[in-house]
């Protein structure tokens, strides 16, 4: 069996009932990922020779968030357990070539490709019918248990609200990750029955099925905690802080240096370099790539953007998709986001916002500014309070300002406008006209001063 290959078929197909959610269980976010990503590739990467996913509740939604080349959807469309969704998926299973069919939930994000490989070797050398991938949690209440005879073979599963007191207190478990020879699963399949207190075609009613054709039933245990399966959203708390914990122990054996790993939340697909620091509070998501030698300060949440080599982000700054270069330091309380791109040895600092433009190397802009569709160059300092009035209410426009600029406190840079290289525009000045390189433009009303007008105004 083992030359021929194995098959995996996920079952994805369920409402969320017990999330109390119009959302497929498979397409809820679990540290960085839809939760139906992590059995995706923990399935991929144990080698499986054909992948298919049963899919029902919101089908076009579970084909757009999981598409990809080497898999199969299959869609059940009426959801009558999961026995049922083996029944639809008969068509395909006999198409299929290989000797060995995995039937796999999907909300067991812990499960290992080497768990998987495992399953179906011990199968293999079992010669058996169906092997099921079974666990020994601390607490087996609400599971079904595993009765074996003489220790080895299994007999049943029985469901707690129809064990015995013995049975109860088995301590090993079934996961509902069945691994099946292909031959046996189809000249049998046919057998299941819904008449049962579920009224459901129930996989599971395949191991009494296959004894009473005295067919094997093996099991092979899963390591520690790693088959779990989601059920609702408190176990969905507690996984998702199992995976980030196990993602901040990875990081800190390569060198990164994470100060409370309980209070940082790094997504699964996060990338950090050796000798970077992670303070307290800090959330890092999706794609992030943060490179060696960074410091991030407390509370900074950073989303899909990469930061290259020796970047300070201090303390609540907000990242999103956006580039950073080597040597730049960006806040407290600076946001960058929509494609904003810093150049090296720049410097953003308090209370800035960059949205979608290009600060140069070594630029400055230090305090309480707004810059947006805009492109600042290389060495330019854009004084505190200054703003980049880049939409004219139907559309946004660029501001430019060449490199060596000096860009006065309180200026209002109203886009379309340019400014050449090497200029200063005075503090307070709004500027609607292109600046020539190295001229002083000064866009503001003439002052005037009215004495005694003060005391005057007391009098009245």
């Amino acid at each position: 069996m083992g030359a021929e290959g194995f098959s995996i078929l996920i079952l994805g197909a369920g409402k969320a009932t017990r999330f109390k959610s119009e959302y497929p269980k498979l397409l809820h976010p679990l540290a960085g990922r839809l939760m139906g990503e992590y059995v995706l590739r923990a399935a991929t990467a144990a080698g499986a020779e054909r992948l298919y996913m049963i899919i029902g509740h919101q089908a076009e939604a579970m084909r757009r968030a999981f598409a990809r080349e080497g898999l199969e959807f299959i869609e059940q469309k009426e959801q009558l357990g999961t026995g049922h969704a083996l029944i639809v998926a008969r068509p395909e299973l006999e198409r299929c070539p290989t000797g060995v069919v995995v039937a796999l939930v999907g909300d067991a994000p812990l499960l290992r490709p080497e768990t998987l490989s495992a399953l179906v070797a011990t199968h293999c050398k079992e010669r058996a019918a169906c092997t099921i991938l079974t666990m020994r949690p601390d607490n087996p209440t609400g599971y079904g248990r595993i009765v074996r005879v003489g220790g080895k073979r299994v007999r049943a599963i029985v469901e707690e609200k129809v064990a015995s007191a013995a049975q109860k207190r088995i301590s090993e478990v079934n996961t509902g990750i069945l691994c099946f020879s292909r031959q046996h699963l189809l000249a049998h399949l046919g057998e299941l029955s819904r008449e049962n207190a579920q009224k459901e075609y129930l996989l599971t009613d395949l191991v009494e099925i296959f004894n009473r054709h005295r067919l094997k039933v093996a099991a092979y245990e899963a390591p520690g905690g790693e088959a779990w399966g989601i059920n609702d959203r408190v176990q969905l708390a507690e996984v998702e802080k199992t995976l980030r914990l196990h993602k901040a122990t990875t990081l800190m054996k390569d060198g990164v240096t994470i100060a409370d790993p309980a209070t940082t939340y790094i997504d699964e697909d996060v990338v950090i370099g050796p000798d970077t620091v992670i303070e307290p509070g800090v959330s890092l998501r999706g794609q992030t790539r943060i490179g060696s030698g960074c410091h991030v300060g407390p509370y900074s949440t950073i989303t899909d953007s990469t930061l290259a080599d020796g970047v300070t982000v201090r303390q609540s700054c907000v990242i999103t998709k956006s580039e950073v270069g080597a040597g730049v330091a960006i806040g407290p309380f600076a946001h960058l986001r929509l494609g904003a791109v810093i150049e090296p040895e720049a410097r953003i600092g308090n209370f800035v916002e960059i949205k979608k433009s290009t600060i140069g190397r070594g630029a400055k802009a230090q305090h309480l500014t707004y810059l947006g569709d805009a492109t600042v160059g290389a060495h330019t300092n854009i004084g505190a309070g200054t703003i980049t009035c880049n939409y004219d209410g139907e559309k946004k426009n660029p501001t430019t300002i060449e490199d060596e600029v000096f860009i006065g406190s309180g200026n209002m840079l109203v886009a379309p406008v340019h400014i050449g290289r090497g200029a200063y525009t005075a503090a307070g000045s709004t500027i609607t006209k292109d600046v020539p390189p190295e001229s002083l433009a000064i866009g503001r009303s003439h002052q005037v001063n009215k004495e005694s007008w003060a005391r005057e105004r007391k009098k009245r």
